[in-house]
């Protein structure tokens, strides 16, 4: 070890009692340098840079999660269109089902807001019952008359503290979800009824899987980070252009009965109400510090999950094609 150091200039007092195999005990007077020498004549460890940043994007694994996506939704398409087409009660039964579903994953997302789920699966069932035995009127005197419903559970509690923002959490849940799901009976009982709920919910759906895999293959810019940060410019344009292409395309093969300006109009409609939908369950989503409303497709989330488009744009398709009819 000395004769490196001498060597390298470090002076012969500082190496004295070193040799090749370490250090050498104190021997004839000569006393080993002290503490702080030794600090000194450390050599400094050597620093490893640090690691670059790789500049290419991450590996996006879309390929398993697209083809999850249309296991469920191929089962989930032939059950639609084959309660769509039968209509009636069994329509309205089905919708009765779903949308209890989506209600329940809602109020256990509000759960901190202690909402009465009784009474907003109630309205819900009411309402689309309503739809389809009455109409438009009775849908809108069974969501009045919830209010004052709502206000009596609340008064059958110990507690009424909260109280405000409870009854506000079981309204938000008939408003949003017992609307939708009562237009979406409304919509079917119009004539050609079948074929724009078809319509609808076939742009809905590609819709979303196109802004999908738009934004995995193309996104670079996010479209609301602050409420869903997967959610791209780029994907969200890929989806539009699908949405409306997709209604369009439909609407081409029921000619006899829909014009081309109508089949635009509808597909405009889904194109833009869709990701705005998506976005809205998003921000509830976000507010209630919850990733998925619920499980019921295993990894996909739950039906409020898969549906949250559907919400809106159903309710368009049935304004739209009223205003067609009539």
């Amino acid at each position: 070890m000395a004769g490196p150091l001498l060597r390298a200039g470090v002076p012969g007092r500082a190496v004295a009692g070193l040799h090749a195999g370490g250090v050498r005990a104190e021997r004839r007077g000569v006393r080993l340098p002290p503490p702080a020498l030794w600090g000194a004549l450390a050599l400094p460890p050597a620093r490893r840079p640090p690691p670059r940043r790789s500049t290419r994007p991450r590996e996006r694994r879309g390929g398993s999660d697209l083809a999850a996506r249309v296991l469920v939704a191929i089962p989930a398409a032939v059950l639609a269109v084959t309660f769509i087409d039968l209509g009636g009660l069994p329509w309205a039964l089905l919708l009765i089902l779903f949308g209890s579903a989506c209600m329940y994953e809602l109020y256990r997302l509000l759960d901190r807001w202690k909402p009465v789920p009784a009474v907003g699966l109630a309205a819900l069932a009411a309402m689309v019952l309503s739809a389809h035995y009455g109409g438009q009127r009775q849908v809108l005197e069974v969501m009045v008359a919830s209010v004052p419903v709502v206000f009596l559970a609340m008064l059958g509690r110990v507690h009424h503290g909260g109280a405000t923002i409870a009854i506000a959490g079981t309204l938000f849940g008939i408003l949003w979800i017992g609307t939708a799901f009562s237009h979406a009976e409304l919509l079917r009982n119009l004539p050609h009824g079948g074929g724009i709920t078809i319509d609808v919910l076939l742009g809905t759906f590609l819709g979303d899987t196109g802004a999908y895999v738009g934004g995995r293959l193309f996104g670079r810019r996010a479209l609301a980070p602050s409420i869903s940060p997967s959610k791209t410019v780029e994907g969200l344009f890929c989806g539009v252009l699908i949405a409306i292409l997709a209604v369009f395309l439909a609407g081409l093969f029921q000619n006899t009965w829909m014009t081309q300006t109508h089949a635009l109009e509808l597909g405009l409609a889904v194109a833009v109400l869709g990701p705005i939908g998506d976005l809205f369950e998003s921000l509830v989503k976000r507010d209630a510090g919850s990733k998925d409303a619920g499980s019921l497709f295993g990894a996909h989330g739950g039906a409020l999950d898969r549906l949250d488009s559907a919400l809106f744009t159903i309710v368009a398709g049935y304004y739209i094609w009223l205003g067609v009819v009539h």
